[in-house]
Parts: C-alpha cells; structure tokens; sequence
C-alpha cells in the first residue's frame, strides 16, 4: 500500500511544471481567510520529508474567481469569522470540486454555521455528513482510528470530520472542534505541546494526500 501510495504522488509531482501547493481560497464576508501563517509551511515541508516529492515551501492564495485558482487540485480554507461566496464564487467552486478539486476546511471556531451556510449554494442537493473512523482519510498514511485528533478545546466534546460526497466521491473534508491548523503551527504561536502538534501534523498529511489522490 505504501510503495503505491508513494508512486501514485511521485506520477503527481511529475505531471506539475511547478512545485505542488495547495491554494488558499481568499474568501468575502468579512472572516480571517488569512490567518495560520505558518501552517502550511510546516504541512508541507512534513510531506517533502515522508514522501521526497516537489513540493512548494507553502500555500498560495487566490479568490475562487482568480483564473489561477484552477490550476491547484488541492483548496483550503479556514476562519473564526464570516465566510459570504457571491453566486459566481458558489458556480465557480462547485465546477472546481466536480471536476476533480478537493477542499479541506477547518473551522477555527467560529466560521460553522457561515461555512455551511454558503457550501448550501455550492451544494444545494447535499448535506454534510460525519465520516466513520474506518474512512480512508484517516488511514491513508497514519493511521487515526478514533478519527480527529483533537488539538483545542472548543466547543468541548470530541472533535469530528465532516464530508460532502458528491456522485461516490468526497469533494469536501470539514474538520470541526479541533484546529488541525493551529495545531500545525510554529510550536510558540499558540503553545501546544508537542505531541498535539505532532498529531497535527500528521493528520493534515493525511488529508493533503488523500485530497491529491482522491
């Protein structure tokens, strides 16, 4: 399963002229689309550790209108704030996401019922659902058998990953009570003990290769 797996991302680094990056979405409506600064760089130099793939030294960031924002298969978005998406943002990122995107969102606390409210106008027909803990985002590399690590408290209670799933295949991962990203982050920003960043770290591996797979 490995020696595919790191095949499968070796043929997905090939096939790109530039080094593989997620693409930060710069939403509307007034939310922090900009915050976890140091997030994805420490997510990606883990994935150019594990798997020795061209990988970029961090995220890019576009609106989903931007010409650009096609041409990154991964999107991520995350927040305290409002999200707002006008009508085009809302056409444009369901083209993405049924044409092969994927999107990770994770709630910072306090974009939930913002997020769900404009994923409604990407996705009318659906619902977000709780994945099991036997979904292969959770196993994909590391294994996660009780699902969600969790890094903040929150809301309290255990933290749980959401999906949309369009036509069989899982366009959206939502991870709610928990904060993959700020767990991701440099260790003195929120002061998280290491081993909560480590398991950080790792599920955010999880989920950027399984949407680069997927």
């Amino acid at each position: 399963m490995i020696k595919k797996l790191l095949l499968l991302l070796m043929v997905i680094s090939a096939g790109y002229t530039q080094p593989v990056a997620p693409v930060r979405i710069h939403y509307g409506g007034g939310g922090d689309w900009y915050g976890n600064k140091t997030t994805w760089r420490n997510i990606l130099n883990r994935v150019k550790q594990e798997f020795n793939i061209d990988v970029a030294t961090r995220e890019v960031a576009y609106r989903i209108t931007d010409a650009e924002f096609f041409q990154y298969p991964f999107a991520y978005m995350a927040g305290h704030g409002n999200i707002r998406f006008s009508d085009e943002e809302a056409r444009l990122l369901r083209k993405y996401l049924t044409s092969g995107g994927f999107l990770f969102a994770d709630d910072d606390y306090g974009m939930d019922a913002s997020f769900r409210r404009e994923m409604k106008k990407v996705f009318p027909e659906l619902n977000f659902v709780e994945l099991p803990f036997s979904h292969p985002i959770y196993h994909i590399y590391y294994q996660f058998n009780n699902g969600l690590p969790k890094v903040h408290e929150h809301a309290g209670g255990p933290p749980k990953g959401f999906g949309l799933i369009y036509e069989g295949r899982l366009v959206c991962f939502y991870s709610w009570n928990t904060d993959i990203s700020d767990g991701c982050e440099d260790p003195e920003i929120h002061g998280d003990p290491a081993e909560i960043r480590e398991q950080a770290l790792k599920m955010a591996v999880n989920i950027f290769i399984y949407g680069l797979l997927n």
